[in-house]
């Protein structure tokens, strides 16, 4: 430590008492304040020599921090013919840590703690959804890998077995909906939830098994069970059986609630009552629902909004994608006339673009099913709805490429049927006429297949242009597109649940189990996202989960950890979570066990 002298703008002296310290983040040697002093002149009635006086304390304090430290320092003894252990794994997981503060916040422990009051149980369910949560995080897998690889964390996961891990998933099924109205509730007063707009998408998760599960029906043929295991369209095209899941996520994009269905039911009629349930649970009011347009369904926009026709609608309002492509001539003409485009100068990720739209209030009918008597029928509706078209040569281009894809595989597929069936064909069968399938193979039956060239030509008017309709009659354009464009968050979710978190494949195979893989899967996520919030979403989720993954110690000496690694990530979650100081070298087990809370 020394002495800073600065001669300031009125040409007194100020001193401040600093030391040197290498910036983690550039390298360089800079100074940092350890005692402020003040003006020397306002010294020179207790001094004759302030800077002298002050220049010997910073001698001084210098001195006492070296005492100190050596204090601190341990002489090692090192038998260079020690043999490596090959049975214990001596790393450990620190990195977690950060996660369960979050858990702790939210009193997730308490939660189990007052459910499990109920229960005629002994197991520890509290601590087995510690850790499949903290594992699905940083150390994801099936709940077999997770029991076996428990010694990965640093604290120890003991007093239970593999059996009763699974049984355990029995209890935490109960509690789905509750701990998601308990993770809302604890996290709203720390965490901005906004709830004035919603984002809902749904997505699949396959299973490696080579056929569906049945319904279990009664000998009268009443259904007494809906499995969830059913063939769907897989995302990626997979030949698997798969999961449905709906989420719903509120406007700070983190999630709020989920619903799962069987893989073979269409997402469009599971939305509204997802929406439903998790108004009634949470409390909340009005909402506008935020969805791409595979969710854009007549009974979507009436049974939600209404007819639209009062200055004052109550109900909920909705921003959807609308396509262009499938909808009516009149809509079809009006997206490419270039009367009423404007264009709008506007900033995006950094760079200034030019926003080239235009919009009208439509009176739109739609047919929806309406219950007569016990019997479902259609009945036509007008609603007044907002509807804006934007054209974009970057989007053109996008859908220029993807179409020529398709086209190239379309014409091997003309080629070569053989090679392709029903699942295989998606994408490309859109663009062969004459195709048809064998119900039970899937495989091409038709022998006259022929590009459809006419399709072609029609799709490639809409290049570039894309819609988005409105409940929300005086929202402005930009706005409804920003609106419309939060849905990427839901998208990085989803991907963040399958290539980071490993929500797929899924190895538990009951309805309960499956139930509950996603309710620890669904808790992950949201700490995640709480954790990228606290760290003012500067950092992917990906850079997130590899910073808490190497963030691990090694025993030194008794009770002495040695810390392997730090980076910019820890260090600043190691400031915001109790002044935790990530870049300390060595830790002993009590200062780890103090972050740990345990």
């Amino acid at each position: 430590m020394y002495l800073k002298k600065a001669l300031k703008p009125n040409g007194r002296i100020y001193l401040t008492i600093v030391e040197k310290y290498r910036d983690p983040k550039d390298g360089k040697s800079k100074d940092r304040p350890v005692k402020v002093i003040g003006y020397a002149d306002e010294y020179l009635d207790k001094y004759e020599d302030p800077v002298k006086h002050f220049k010997e304390l910073a001698k001084k304090m210098t001195q006492e921090a070296s005492e100190e430290k050596k204090k601190k320092l341990i002489t090692k003894i090192i038998d260079l013919d020690e043999e490596l252990s090959i049975s214990d794994t001596e790393e450990k997981n620190l990195g977690y840590g950060f996660i369960k503060h979050i858990y702790k916040e939210l009193e997730i422990d308490k939660f189990f703690k007052k459910k499990l009051e109920k229960e005629d149980t002994k197991l520890e369910v509290e601590k087995i959804f510690e850790l499949l949560v903290f594992s699905r995080i940083i150390n994801p897998g099936s709940k077999k890998y997770s029991y076996e690889n428990k010694d990965f964390f640093f604290e120890k996961f003991d007093g239970f077995k593999l059996d009763d891990v699974y049984r355990a998933l029995d209890i935490i099924t109960k509690y789905d909906e509750e701990l998601q109205r308990w993770i809302y509730d604890h996290s709203v007063t720390i965490y901005k939830r906004d709830l004035s707009a919603t984002y809902f998408d749904c997505t699949n998760y396959y299973y490696d098994v080579s056929s569906p599960d049945e319904d279990e029906i009664d000998d009268e043929g009443n259904l007494l069970l809906k499995r969830y295991r059913k063939y769907g369209p897989e995302k990626n095209h997979r030949k698997d059986p798969i999961v449905e899941l709906g989420l719903l996520m509120d406007g700070s994009g983190i999630p709020l609630s989920y619903g799962l269905f069987p893989g073979n039911e269409s997402e469009k009629v599971h939305m509204l009552p997802i929406i439903k349930k998790a108004k009634i649970n949470f409390g909340f009011q009005r909402t506008i629902v935020v969805a791409d347009r595979g969710l854009n369904t007549s009974d979507n926009i009436y049974y939600l909004n209404g007819k639209n026709s009062s200055d004052n609608n109550q109900m909920d309002g909705y921003v959807y994608g609308q396509s262009i492509r499938s909808a009516d001539k009149e809509f079809k003409d009006w997206c490419i006339k270039s009367e009423g485009y404007e264009d709008t100068i506007i900033e995006e990720n950094g760079s200034t673009i030019t926003f080239r739209h235009k919009s009208r209030i439509y009176p739109k009918k739609i047919s929806v099913n309406v219950n007569i008597k016990g019997e479902t029928k259609k009945k036509t509706i007008t609603v007044d709805q907002k509807q804006m078209v934007y054209y974009s040569e970057k989007y053109a281009k996008k859908q220029r490429l993807e179409r020529e894809k398709s086209i190239n595989r379309a014409k091997d597929l003309i080629a070569h049927p053989k090679k392709y069936d029903r699942v295989s064909a998606k994408g490309a069968s859109g663009y062969v006429r004459n195709i048809a399938y064998n119900e039970e193979t899937g495989e091409i039956v038709s022998i006259n297949l022929k590009l459809d060239e006419e399709k072609i030509e029609e799709e490639k008017k809409y290049d570039g242009y894309y819609s988005i309709v409105t409940s929300e009659l005086k929202m402005d354009d930009i706005r409804l597109r920003e609106a419309h464009r939060g849905l990427a968050k839901i998208e990085q979710t989803f991907k963040i649940t399958k290539s980071e978190l490993d929500t797929r494949p899924i190895y538990v195979t009951t309805n309960t189990h499956i139930e509950a893989h996603f309710t620890t899967c669904f808790t992950a996520i949201v700490l995640l996202r709480l954790l990228q919030n606290r760290l003012d979403n500067k950092y992917p989720a990906h850079q997130i989960i590899n910073s808490l993954k190497k963030y691990r110690c090694i025993p030194e000496e008794k009770n002495i950890y040695r810390i392997l690694s730090s980076d910019e990530i820890l260090i600043e979650c190691g400031k915001i979570f109790g002044d935790q100081d990530t870049t300390k070298k060595y830790r002993s087990r009590e200062e780890i066990r103090r972050f740990l809370k345990y």
